[in-house]
């Protein structure tokens, strides 16, 4: 009647017969003589908490192969992922986890709906139905292609030839096909590959959004062109590496990065990861001779840190500090809401005037005699000058979105297959040359900058402008409703406004939709009119615009 497995669990070899009974008094046979137990909302903690813990495995071999392995380590470093990632999608998908699951729900049905206890059964229940949508070897395949392109990518992009890339991406692009229509959706396929990032969002969502974005952007874009231009010599100069580094990671800590839980490394493509709220590292990348990349990559990182760490410690190993969907380890309830807290930190603290006013001295202790020449005003508008370039991680704050818009309009177009890969390098190009007026140079400053399509990450570049708003629209909110918040910034303590996204938005791990944290936070859901006053407010103050 019984065998074992791999799970520890003596299980019935019939699955009907015994899902039935499960249902119906929430149990699950715990030794070979038949005896049952109660499964209960603990069970489902528990065994969510092993998904948990697949993948934050799963997420320090991701960290050590982009900081750290040989290249030589490639090929077994994606078997391993695969089988990780696999490993925790059987789990979520089991029997086991299905009667705890059963058992879970019973136990809580008088919880509030927005109760963690309710939330955390809601989420289980709709990870399995999306997960038992995919194919396992499908999964497995995009796993594995996913940590091997990566070099693949890294050699192309070394070598400025997008022809190495392309077979990668063609098959890459045909799997997160496939899975689009394992999924389902009702309009485009792109759809069901945003839904894994930015539940929600949908290319009849996203397309009116850029257009009121393009709408109140260009216009400043057109007017900078016009303008004088900020002296930025001094930024391009001979700057030690250590000393960059040295300097992003006080500045990072400055505003709150703690690093007693955390650390700060260097990467070809900066980034956050985090193995619970107590082991949140961060990277950052180094040009000898233009400092603000280490920087600002720092603060930026810095921002999406500081939403991992300041998780209620309530969450830690629960569904609510675990993306089952995506099968991330992250606390953040979107990438967009993740993305708005880096953007937050790096924009409106960072590249503010009042943080400079506080730390221009700082950064001149920090490179002795190599800012001796430079006045606080000439470094803030340095720092914050707009003009188009061709990397996307280096766009000022107001291109910036050109490039998202331009990389989440391609992607749909290759997912619907409007638009071959081998064309796709054909079609960057005249995209950049129409919204910002550049002509490409070569292939690793035009379709290979991004890392993104390499680990097969097609539909998450949306959450980058979704950030930006967020972000506005919370820096809005805080300073408006709390104008001891500025204050504090304008004298260097950012505390109050840390302990006021902590309160509104770290806190909640997963627990509310980006739409409810929104709503709860600022009094209504998306809105775009907030960032588009920033920066026409900004640069219209920088650059004299009438």
């Amino acid at each position: 009647m019984f065998k074992w497995d791999t799970r520890a669990k003596w299980i019935v070899k019939h699955p009907a017969p015994r899902l039935a009974v499960s249902r119906q008094r929430q149990c699950w046979p715990e030794n070979p003589k038949g005896e049952w137990t109660p499964m209960s909302y603990t069970d489902l903690i528990e065994t969510t908490g092993r998904v948990n813990d697949f993948l934050n495995a799963g997420s320090i071999l991701s960290w050590d192969a982009r900081t750290m392995m040989p290249k030589a380590g490639a090929e077994s470093r994606s078997k391993q992922l695969a089988t990780l990632a696999v490993a925790a999608r059987n789990l979520l998908c089991s029997d086991e986890m299905k009667h705890a699951l059963d058992g879970a729900e019973a136990e809580t049905s008088g919880k509030p709906k927005n109760s963690p206890e309710a939330r955390i059964v809601a989420q289980v229940r709709e990870a399995i139905a999306y997960h038992e949508r995919i194919p396992t070897e499908l999964l497995r395949r995009k796993t594995e292609l996913g940590a091997a392109a990566h070099e693949v990518w890294a050699e192309a992009r070394e070598k400025a030839d997008f022809t190495i890339f392309a077979p990668a991406l063609t098959t890459m692009v045909d799997i997160n096909r496939e899975m689009a229509h394992a999924l389902g959706f009702e309009e485009h396929p792109y759809d069901a590959l945003m839904y894994r990032f930015e539940p929600g969002m949908t290319v009849a969502k996203l397309n009116p959004l850029f257009e009121r974005l393009r709408e109140g952007m260009l216009p400043l874009v057109r007017g900078i062109a016009q303008a004088e231009k900020p002296r930025s010599d001094f930024l391009f100069r001979d700057f030690p590496p250590d000393q960059q580094m040295a300097f992003a990671l006080k500045m990072a800590e400055r505003i709150g990065y703690d690093t007693t839980r955390g650390r700060l490394d260097t990467t070809v493509h900066p980034f956050e990861i985090s193995f619970t709220r107590n082991d949140v590292r961060i990277t950052t990348r180094v040009s000898k001779d233009y400092m603000p990349m280490s920087l600002f990559g720092a603060l930026h990182e810095a921002g999406h840190a500081m939403y991992e760490q300041n998780v209620d410690p309530a969450y830690t190993r629960t569904p609510l500090t675990t993306d089952l969907i995506s099968l991330y380890a992250v606390g953040g309830v979107s990438f967009g809401a993740h993305e708005s807290q880096s953007r937050l930190w790096e924009n409106h603290v960072g590249r503010s005037r009042a943080f400079w006013a506080n730390h221009f001295g700082e950064i001149q202790a920090a490179y002795p005699g190599m800012l001796d020449d430079v006045s606080e005003e000439e470094f803030y508008r340095a720092v914050n000058r707009s003009e188009p370039s061709f990397i996307r991680v280096e766009a000022d704050e107001l291109t910036y979105d050109f490039h998202i818009m331009l990389r989440a309009e391609l992607e749909a177009k290759m997912i619907d297959g409007s638009l071959e890969v081998a064309d796709l390098p054909e079609a960057w190009n005249a995209a950049m040359k129409e919204n910002l007026g550049l002509d490409v140079p070569d292939d690793a400053q035009g379709v290979l900058q991004d890392v993104h399509w390499s680990s097969g990450q097609i539909g998450t570049f949306c959450n980058y402008t979704i950030g930006n708003i967020m972000a506005a629209q919370l820096f809005d909110t805080a300073a408006g409703e709390n104008p001891g918040i500025q204050s504090a910034l304008d004298g260097g303590d950012y505390a109050p406004l840390r302990d006021w996204l902590t309160d509104k938005v770290c806190q909640h791990g997963r627990r509310f939709s980006r739409d409810e944290l929104l709503q709860n936070a600022t009094g209504r859901t998306l809105d775009p009119e907030p960032y588009i006053a920033h920066l026409t407010n900004k640069y219209s103050e920088i650059y004299a615009l009438a």
